[in-house]
């Protein structure tokens, strides 16, 4: 890639750890070299990582209160300002889940838009590849990303509509995201597109939030050119949307020849069983776990609720002791089945009709406790207990499944980064894992979303990866 300033092409930051390695991996494909963080790297660690194009840092806003999340997007996001990338992307899940309470992607956008005094700020959702689609500013989304499943409008969607925390009620983006910000907004729609494709043209954007409809592949690196038509020497662009941002600009940045091909990966070889931790309600993980069980794998299940009668408070850290004996019980059952030779998934329910989920809710609504406390408790839980699992065992690739309970799984982990080293399924590819220390370090781990993959991704996560058979 031609880049005389070495200044990296964009820095963004993921409001859950599968979204980021969601968007890891599309930069990645098109060929730019890209480090996903725990943390936003300084510029002195960014020299352990030469040739680096692009960073990524894995969040867990999409699980926090307006208050939370001005008091750590407003230092991470200074933090990211300091690197000088041309773009800087707040990373949201494909299917915008937010709510004014919850993970508020509008809230979100005023404080980026305050910390790089942007004019404007330009929102994409849909990711066509995903099964993402936007059209006249509502959000469409197919059922399994990477799958044949049917296409639904966002608030009929069998799965989205049923979200644990943030069920989806709105499948007009303009007014879903006029719930969580009082910032005017505008829509670029398809034919607004389509008109810029035959006749392309400056373009002034008079509204503070500007969203675009998409539909094809190609409509991609359309936008992505508008987008990069706002940069500047001087300024960040801050943008917010989906792992489309980094479709659109990478599709943009191949046609005008600023970077090299895309990028060919090696045959990664399995090692052994793998243990597949899930912490996802998802109805098309739930299909997959059942798919994996039928195959052959074994399971272990949570009793979650069990586990919720242990809970004290919301706060993580007065609940660590009953995690570590609770994680050390159930990583005891992981062993033993590893050294079976049998591939295993712990899980903490069997989609949002588990009575288990049911049950949970009720104890933490007596207990004053929100639903988002589940993500906190899951995702250190299955970390915990994946750790200990690598301690005791060969094993060398990890599946984590849930969106809300990866952040927290990774952290439980030690992970500090991850780099891609092969696909696995659109949105979920297999990464390195960097967690110094510990015994996840440099084992193959890949991070999927409760939407992510066809019924047999847990069939084909336990198999050697050849890209050019994916």
């Amino acid at each position: 890639m031609e880049n005389s300033t070495n200044r990296l092409l964009i820095a963004y930051y993921g409001d859950d750890f599968t979204g980021s390695t969601d968007a890891l991996e599309f930069l990645s494909r098109a060929g730019i070299k890209t480090m996903l963080f725990i943390e936003a790297p300084t510029l002195a660690q960014l020299k352990n990582y030469p040739d680096l194009q692009a960073i990524g840092v894995a969040g867990m806003s999409r699980t926090m209160s307006p208050i939370e999340m001005e008091d750590i997007l407003t230092p991470a996001f200074a933090d990211l300002a300091k690197l000088n990338p041309k773009h800087v992307h707040y990373k949201v899940c494909s299917t915008f889940d937010s709510s004014p309470t919850i993970g508020s992607i509008g809230k979100a956008i005023e404080i980026g838009a305050a910390v790089f005094k942007s004019k404007f700020v330009p929102v994409l959702v849909a990711a066509p590849v995903l099964g993402r689609y936007m059209l006249f500013g509502n959000l469409f989304a197919r059922m399994g990303i990477g799958s044949a499943g049917a296409i639904y409008r966002l608030d009929r969607h069998p799965s989205m509509s049923k979200h644990p925390v943030t069920p989806a009620d709105e499948s007009d983006i303009r007014m879903h995201l006029a719930k969580q910000t009082d910032k005017s907004i505008g829509l670029f729609n398809i034919l607004d597109l389509h008109q810029y494709q035959e006749a392309p043209k400056d373009l002034e954007f008079t509204n503070d939030i500007v969203l675009f409809d998409a539909l094809e592949e190609q409509d991609l690196a359309s936008i992505g050119e508008i987008i990069e038509a706002q940069t500047s020497q001087e300024k960040i662009l801050f943008s917010a949307g989906s792992s489309g941002i980094e479709m659109a600009l990478g599709a943009y940045w191949q046609q005008s020849g600023l970077l090299k091909s895309e990028q060919k990966w090696e045959i990664v070889k399995v090692d052994g069983p793998i243990l597949i931790a899930s912490g996802s309600c998802s109805a098309v993980t739930s299909t997959q776990i059942s798919f994996a069980l039928h195959k052959g794998f074994a399971e272990v299940a949570i009793d979650t609720v069990s586990l919720a009668n242990l809970v004290v408070s919301s706060d993580l850290s007065e609940n660590m002791d009953v995690l570590k004996q609770v994680a050390e019980t159930y990583a005891s059952r992981v062993v033993e089945l590893f050294n079976k030779g049998k591939n295993i998934i712990i899980h903490t329910s069997l989609g949002t009709d588990d009575k288990r989920v049911l049950e949970t809710d009720k104890l933490f609504i007596n207990k004053g406790l929100h639903k988002s406390t589940t993500a906190k408790l899951y995702g250190t839980l299955l970390g915990q207990i994946a750790t200990l699992v690598a301690e005791k065992t060969s094993l060398k690739r990890i599946i984590v499944a849930g969106g809300d309970t990866s952040s927290y799984a990774a952290r439980a982990m030690g992970i500090e980064a991850v780099e891609m080293i092969a696909p696995l399924s659109p949105g979920a590819p297999l990464c390195k894992a960097y967690a110094s220390n510990t015994a996840i370090n440099h084992l193959q781990i890949a991070f999927k979303g409760g939407q992510v993959g066809k019924e047999d991704f847990f069939l084909m996560a336990a198999k050697d990866i050849d890209s050019n058979q994916i």
